[in-house]
């Protein structure tokens, strides 16, 4: 079992920047590759980014390349996205996961956090 907290959600106004953290507990973070995903009102949830085991190799859907970024820190047992130039289509509630292996899909993910609140204000 992992158990997954984020943070850092909140509200900022378009073109701004946040960082959400991902902070696992239980087994060992390091043996997980790590996703994180977004929901907003209405739509399903959606890929946006995810990073290896080692955070050797990430993968970006197509509409964050460029302006997000995922990274982890295996020694905290901590994975973030850094989200810069946030525009309105960015505001969702962010979920962070764990999978045995990278994936762009929601269904490849073993366990889930409670997810955080992203407001863009326009």
């Amino acid at each position: 079992q992992v158990q997954l907290v984020e943070s850092g959600g909140g509200l900022v106004q378009a073109g701004g920047s946040l960082r959400l953290s991902c902070t696992a507990s239980g087994r060992t973070f390091s043996g997980y590759a790590m996703g994180w995903f977004r929901q907003a009102p209405g739509k399903v949830r959606e890929f946006v980014a995810t990073i290896t085991r080692s955070g050797g190799r990430t993968n970006y859907a197509d509409s964050v390349k460029g302006r997000f970024t995922i990274s982890r820190d295996n020694a905290r047992n901590t994975m973030y996205l850094q989200m810069n130039s946030l525009k309105a289509e960015d505001a969702a509630i962010y979920y962070c996961a764990a999978a045995g292996a990278s994936s762009t899909i929601a269904g490849g993910y073993d366990y889930w956090g409670q997810g955080t609140q992203v407001t863009v204000s326009s």
